[in-house]
């Protein structure tokens, strides 16, 4: 234990402060507090003294040396709340208690663990930084009480100042230390390329964005004259800039570089950049700050928004179709078990293959399947194979790398790569080239292709649904569609029926129909009559639900006095199927086709309308807008059953 305190006299008093100052002269941090309270503790002969540091937010002392016993006591800190220390740091003052220290201080639990020092006696001051703020404070105590001594108290005030000093000028080094991480940071992070260069034009500091960009690490760069990072007249450029920056007023000794410059990597690469040239000194040193943009990187990104852009009209397309859809209507017995395999396929994985003639609704299928399933919330894409011309089917598919072939101007997203994680709807399936047939089958096998010019392998989870017009399973037996191919797609067949075979469901349509345009046109429309509605149930619709939404638009458009015009609507009688299909709108009619029949039966009425037309296809007055289908489609029933100039009704 240490001895008892005793006053002390001037020369003592004088030969404790030498002590202090020659023990503590060379230390700081860490060392300085040790040296502190030891010297502390020896020139007062007490038996421990220690030196903390403040946290007023949390009203807690944590030491940063502490003696006693002639031993130290590492990480210790303590709440100050019913300690002497309180009254130090809260009044801001030297507290000296003679003795009876612990009956005095009850309250905080912490101050037992000192009981086994036996000690009755404590002195405590407080250190301040420059603006009043307590920055921690000085203690000592003894076993036997503390005499209350001025001298003593002179040398402990010493003490008290040699510790604020430091702990001030350890707070101000942490505060520079922070400021000078955060500029580090804000340099190296910024996502130009910065430049510094000294009066001489050489390099002393590269970001590492400019690392990035110019190819190497900014250590070998160091001492190297700038112009070796530009082409030589970009070099003469830059330093004809720097002499005028002198004319400009301070605070504005900075300039775009008009035109830009052209920058070299390390291995020789030149690239477009904007920059900027600015000047600053510092210890009367002139420095240059360039900072430059690579320019194609700024193209690349530009491009990168026109590819979004353009992948995103697939969606609003989709969009426009969904909007404009008029659902599923009906309530005949075929439409509901079809519906009925909707709703339990829709929550499986499975691929689905819905096959139907032209205008039954096979999309409307389709987005009901997507709407349904845990797919819902990602994109529905729509791909109608026979509208894409053959050299561009697979680009369309699976995109296309910048300069893969003519006109490929720009990097685009393949319908595949942005339906990822929803659904693909692939329109008339059996139009699909059968050497493309083979990389359809691996998306749907492995999920992986490559785009048109590129190596690298694309990934996407993608459901597929595809829909024909097609005897499928004839094609591939005639060797136009891959087996392997049709049985992946054929995983859940549905078969939408046409509409001569729901034919309960046609008034429900034409009255929706009906409801669509006449507001769409600002019309007021009387409801069908009988009659009516017995005409629109005689006619076949080889065109289906498609056909007879045409003609509804074109009886509203063309209606009298508020009552739909058929005549005008619907096809003329050359155009109608037999007498067994037209003769009677019963319902109970025993007369029955087989599909062969049904097949003769379309191809004959698509000769009738050619032959009508003088075999114009396309057009207001072309055989398509007679029977109500689109071109594509009528063009495709041609080539399906061999028609030719030559055929006659």
């Amino acid at each position: 234990m240490a001895k008892k305190t005793k006053p002390l006299g001037s020369t003592q008093e004088n030969e404790a402060i030498l002590a202090i100052l020659d023990s503590t002269s060379a230390e700081i941090g860490q060392n300085f507090f040790v040296s502190l309270v030891k010297n502390l503790s020896e020139v007062l002969n007490t038996t421990a003294a220690w030196v903390t540091e403040y946290f007023e937010d949390e009203k807690r002392m944590r030491a940063k040396a502490f003696y006693i016993g002639e031993s130290w006591i590492d990480n210790f800190e303590y709440p100050v709340v019913g300690t002497p220390c309180e009254t130090v740091v809260t009044e801001k003052r030297l507290v000296h208690i003679r003795d009876n220290l612990f009956d005095k201080y009850k309250g905080n639990p912490e101050l037992k663990d000192f009981r086994n020092t036996n000690a009755v006696s404590y002195l405590g001051i407080p250190f301040e930084d420059i603006d009043g703020r307590i920055l921690g404070h000085l203690s000592v105590i003894d076993t036997e009480p503390i005499p209350e001594d001025q001298e003593v108290f002179n040398i402990f005030r010493i003490f008290a100042n040699r510790a604020s000093a430091e702990m001030r000028r350890l707070r101000a080094e942490k505060e520079t230390r922070e400021r000078e991480e955060k500029l580090r940071r804000l340099f190296d992070s910024a996502m130009d390329a910065i430049v510094e260069l000294d009066c001489d034009y050489k390099i002393t500091r590269l970001n590492t964005a400019a690392e990035k960009l110019f190819g190497a690490k900014g250590d070998k760069f160091l001492g190297r004259m700038f112009n070796q990072l530009l082409t030589k007249k970009s070099s003469e450029k830059l330093l004809h800039l720097t002499e005028h920056l002198e004319e400009r007023p301070e605070g504005e000794k900075f300039i775009w570089i008009p035109g830009g410059i052209t920058a070299v990597t390390e291995i020789g690469d030149e690239f477009p950049a904007e920059a900027t040239i600015s000047k600053f000194e510092m210890d009367n040193q002139e420095f240059f700050t360039l900072i430059l943009r690579n320019v194609n990187e700024r193209l690349q990104a530009e491009q990168k928004i026109r590819s979004l852009t353009t992948e995103s009209e697939y969606l609003r397309e989709e969009l426009k179709s969904l909007t404009e859809s008029d659902g599923i209507i009906g309530e005949s017995e075929a439409l509901m078990r079809v519906l009925s395999d909707v709703k339990k396929v829709a929550a499986t994985q499975a691929t689905v293959l819905i096959s139907g003639e032209t205008g039954t609704g096979k999309e409307l299928i389709a987005r009901s399947i997507h709407s349904l399933s845990p797919r819902t919330e990602k994109p529905f894409i729509k791909v109608n194979c026979p509208a894409i011309p053959s050299s561009l089917i697979e680009s369309e598919f699976f995109g296309h790398e910048e300069g893969a072939f003519t006109g490929a101007t720009r990097k685009r997203e393949g319908r595949f790569k942005v339906a990822d994680g929803g659904t693909i709807f692939m329109d008339e399936i059996g139009e699909l080239p059968i050497d493309l047939q083979s990389k359809l089958l691996r998306v749907l096998q492995e999920g992986e292709f490559e785009p048109v010019g590129s190596s690298k392998t694309e990934s996407v989870d993608v459901r597929v649904i595809a829909a024909t017009n097609r005897d499928l399973l004839k094609e591939v037996n005639e060797g136009k569609f891959r087996e392997d191919l049709y049985y992946r797609l054929n995983v859940f067949q549905i078969v939408v029926p046409p509409l001569r075979k729901r034919a309960q469901d046609i008034e429900n349509l034409a009255n929706a129909f009906i409801e669509k345009f006449s507001k769409r046109n600002g019309f007021t429309i009387y409801p069908m009559t009988k009659e009516e509605l017995n005409r629109l149930k005689a006619y076949s619709w080889p065109g289906n639900v498609r056909e007879l939404q045409n003609v509804i638009e074109r009886a509203v458009i063309t209606s009298v006095d508020g009552k739909i015009n058929l005549d005008r609507a619907l096809p003329s009688t050359d155009v109608r199927t037999d007498t067994r299909t037209t003769s009677s709108p019963d319902t109970n009619n025993e007369n029955v086709m087989s599909d062969t029949e049904l097949k003769e039966l379309e191809k004959r009425n698509i000769i009738r309308a050619l032959n009508k037309t003088d075999w114009k296809i396309a057009g207001e007055k072309g055989a398509a807008a007679l029977l109500g289908l689109p071109t594509s489609t009528l063009n495709s029933k041609i080539k399906s059953f061999g028609i030719t100039k030559e055929d006659k009704i």
